[in-house]
């Protein structure tokens, strides 16, 4: 990695960052969006398009998507929204949704805790929730969780990821991502995992996602951009965690990781001071703290 490198932050408090919440109204909602699309972040996942009996919290994906086109217009935000199958991708398109993401867990206790299928079964569903989301005119990220460990089976046999990221490309994915799901990633395990996928992913985009639930989540990102990633998924206030995986608390919170990158002379479309504020108001709608060092401490520069 040289100076001057780019990485894209893709603001995932919205969705990732709420699901795992008591149901807000979407008049708070907006007021977050506010907030963050004024920190000058290039891209937004905006919502889940799943059961709102599973994430209630997401119930109003659809009345959500429709106030995006405004933001999209005046700020050329990219908003995208995540499905858990075919129709979750039909709804998310139906609903003006130009970016799906789709995840498939590389490990089979968590993806039938999460989606009730297996590994297997959610991967050949790629072929279907990309042809919904290409005739759509949208495009399709494919997520790969639980990438170095499972709550319930253990540790990940980098092959399983292998093959779902193998699936991926050759399927028609546009955007690859791997995630570290429960928060148990460190920076070797991170940069060899990386490392060993990069020639299957090629020129395709390429992202992470990471938990700070054991301290290691922003030394993971590090380690992940200096083995080539250029796309970090973060959290306003390090918001979320995931409802499926017992113990997965702590995205890595927005403000910290813009702060790290900055001081490490690498660019990021995201206002530092502005995302500060944006950490606040993740807070106050809400109605609790939330672990980011920022909200604590303060920017060294800004005070």
């Amino acid at each position: 990695m040289s100076v001057g490198e780019h990485v894209t932050i893709r603001e995932v408090s919205l969705r990732d960052g709420l699901q795992i919440e008591a149901p807000i109204p979407l008049s708070a909602k907006l007021a977050l969006l506010e907030a963050i699309v004024a920190t000058g972040v290039r891209e937004i996942e905006a919502t889940a398009f799943v059961s709102p009996s599973k994430v209630p919290a997401l119930a109003d994906a659809a009345a959500l998507a429709a106030e995006l086109p405004r933001f999209r217009e005046s700020h050329g935000v990219e908003f995208s929204a995540l499905v858990a199958g075919p129709g979750g991708a039909h709804r998310a398109v139906a609903a003006g949704m130009g970016s799906i993401e789709y995840v498939v867990s590389a490990a089979d206790g968590h993806s039938q805790a999460n989606v009730g299928r297996s590994t297997a079964v959610s991967t050949d569903l790629i072929a279907d929730i990309a042809r919904i989301a290409h005739d759509g005119g949208a495009s399709v990220e494919v997520i790969v969780a639980t990438a170095w460990d499972c709550p319930f089976d253990g540790p990940t046999d980098p092959g399983r990821v292998l093959d779902v990221v193998t699936a991926a490309a050759e399927i028609g994915a546009d955007r690859i991502a791997i995630a570290d799901t429960i928060g148990t990633a460190t920076p070797g395990r991170v940069s060899t995992l990386v490392g060993l996928l990069g020639p299957i992913v090629g020129d395709l985009p390429f992202g992470a996602h990471f938990h700070d639930t054991r301290g290691a989540g922003l030394a993971s990102a590090y380690a992940a951009v200096t083995a080539g990633i250029r796309r970090l998924d973060a959290s306003a206030g390090g918001l979320g965690g995931c409802p499926f995986a017992p113990g997965a608390s702590g995205n890595i919170a927005t403000e910290d990781l813009v702060y790290l990158l900055r001081d490490s002379d690498i660019g990021t479309d995201v206002d530092l001071p502005a995302a500060i504020r944006a950490a606040d108001v993740a807070r106050t709608v809400v109605g609790h703290d939330l672990p980011s060092a920022l909200l604590r401490a303060g920017d060294r520069i800004l005070g």
